[in-house]
């Protein structure tokens, strides 16, 4: 997700930036294994506090207006005209089920205006606000920059409903100048499709008005500002408002380039080099996959960090003696002169939040939009229902006594990070006992899913107001559930691998207590040989005990 600021140094380090940062994938309803149209994101901005964010359904009197504050630094830019009516929205999902994520491309810096009022985070939820259907939610995005101004960097929005999935990219016109370029393109019902902070849409067919929506100026605004002077259908969007470097492909792309290698291994091995930076041919906006995906397939992908593939960064000097999957920011160092980098995976520390948004054409609303939410790294949290009829959130969602710098134990964004920075040091001797606990929480709801909405289904038809408040009732559980569990853990795992050691555990995974006295039974189990073998490369005869 964009920081002002962390773009406009991205541009003087040519991308290089910890400004790189959200994931979205998609796929279409045909290509799910169950009708769903499906779409992930993952707010990957170091130092923002993750919450789920709740807007309640309002009437709002004749004349009103609405402050709009920039949504990464709360900044206010000024109002806009409120709509008469308004949405409940819970998270990223409206109760229409429609559904709208991000990632910020960044782009050309001269297209920024700071004098305008609509940033990309606020034409996310005051478009939710006010949408019905994902056509509906673009024409309400293009005709608020228009009349207002649009303040952020370039952006690709995920914008999705029960039927249908778009990627829109936009990009402002500059200081004091109203309105933005864009370009729309509907993804295929039996494709999949993402994007990492580089803008995918390349070519697009002008003439076909049902899957592809763009702003009249999108080529005229590039010639006059030298950015493209060919012919019409030779425009790409991508090269004339993002022009690809060697930080969009290795940091941003190739993110792209492992979701369809999950799932189509020709794309993957095609796109290998260009996903390394080595060679210039885009991956195409879209493909077709050798299998169906679930909800569990995309949640387990949001989790990726290149294993198994030439980009795995697990096995490397950086990984540590634990093989952690992840490396501090930046993402680019310097050595003797020398620049370096590190790899981006999808799945990254310094997420707030993520979900996996499914919509469902073939149920009501209420019941067929479930936004599976998590704090913190996808890695590391439990994906818990939310349906998108909730009234309410749970209280972990909701603890006004935690932000950004104030810890709390009631707060769901907090706990879920207390357990993950305790992992991440000692990754592959912990982590299973996490993914174990997590693997019980996601199978529960996934198990329970059919019958909660067999309940649910059969309430609305006798009053819709009470499955409402069933489902929002046990979104607000499910929730609450999954972090007081997350509570447990974090207390189990600081007892059991207090101070480098390894307590013993009984059979059904209780911690073991000693027969007598007061020193738990324990195994102490060092480094692993593999990396004591380098350690002794690296050190020679320095540790070698002399008899």
């Amino acid at each position: 997700m964009g920081k002002r600021i962390m773009f406009l140094l991205a541009v003087l380090v040519a991308g290089f930036s910890q400004a790189i940062a959200c994931t979205n994938l998609i796929v279409g309803k045909n290509a799910s294994v169950d009708g769903s149209v499906i779409v992930s994101y993952s707010a990957d901005s170091y130092g923002m506090f993750g919450e789920l964010y709740h807007f309640p359904a309002a009437t709002h009197p004749k004349g009103s207006m609405r402050e709009i504050h920039d949504w990464d630094s709360g900044k206010f830019l000024g109002s806009i005209k409120e709509a008469p009516n308004t949405y409940n929205v819970v998270g990223n999902m409206n109760q229409y089920q429609v559904t709208i994520g991000e990632t910020t491309f960044g782009g050309r810096e001269e297209l920024v205006d700071s004098t305008a009022i609509m940033d990309y985070g606020s034409l996310i939820y005051v478009a939710l606000q006010r949408s019905r259907t994902a056509k509906e939610a673009i024409s309400i995005m293009t005709d608020l920059v228009k009349e207002y101004g649009y303040y952020s960097e370039g952006e690709s929005f995920t914008i999705a409903d029960p039927n249908e999935v778009w990627i829109m990219d936009m990009i402002g016109k500059g200081p004091g100048v109203k309105g933005a370029v864009w370009v729309a393109v509907r993804i295929p019902d039996d494709c999949i499709s993402a994007h990492a902070n580089q803008s995918r849409i390349h070519k697009f067919d002008m003439n076909d008005k049902d899957n592809c929506l763009y702003s009249p100026d999108v080529i005229s605004f590039a010639r006059e500002k030298g950015y493209f002077n060919g012919l019409n259908n030779e425009f790409s969007f991508a090269d004339a408002y993002n022009p690809l470097d060697f930080g969009g492909a290795r940091y941003c792309e190739a993110r792209v380039w492992a979701f369809f290698n999950m799932f189509n291994k020709e794309i993957g091995d095609k796109y290998l080099s260009y996903a390394q930076g080595k060679t210039k041919e885009p991956m195409p906006l879209y493909i077709k996959i050798d299998k169906k995906l679930s909800v569990h397939d995309i949640q387990k992908a949001m989790r990726d960090h290149y294993e198994g593939t030439p980009l795995d960064i697990t096995n490397d000097l950086g990984a540590g003696p634990f093989k952690m999957p992840y490396r501090l920011s930046p993402l680019s160092f310097k050595v003797d002169g020398e620049e370096y980098f590190n790899e981006r995976p999808i799945s990254t520390q310094q997420t707030a939040f993520t979900f996996v948004a499914q919509m469902r054409s073939f149920m009501p609303d209420p019941v067929g939009g479930v936004l599976w939410f998590g704090n913190d790294d996808a890695n590391m949290t439990v994906f818990s229902p939310i349906y998108c009829s909730s009234t309410k959130v749970a209280d972990c969602y909701n603890d006004k006594s935690a932000d950004c710098v104030t810890f709390s134990w009631n707060s769901a964004f907090w706990i879920y990070n207390w357990v993950a920075d305790m992992i991440r040091p000692r990754y592959s001797l912990m982590v299973g006992d996490m993914k174990e606990v997590q693997k019980k929480l996601e199978d529960n709801f996934a198990d329970s899913q059919n019958g909660i909405e067999t309940t649910a289904l059969s309430l609305y038809e006798k009053d819709p107001v009470k499955a409402i408040d069933f489902l929002t009732n046990y979104s607000c559980m499910t929730s609450q559930m999954s972090v007081d569990t997350w509570k447990k853990l974090g207390e189990f795992l600081i007892v059991k691998y207090n101070d480098g050691v390894v307590k013993k555990t009984n059979a059904d995974g209780t911690i073991m207590h000693p027969a007598t006295g007061n020193c738990a039974p324990l195994i102490r189990p060092g480094y692993p040989e593999e990396f004591l073998k380098e350690l002794v490369k690296a050190t020679g005869d320095r540790y070698k005990v002399i008899n």
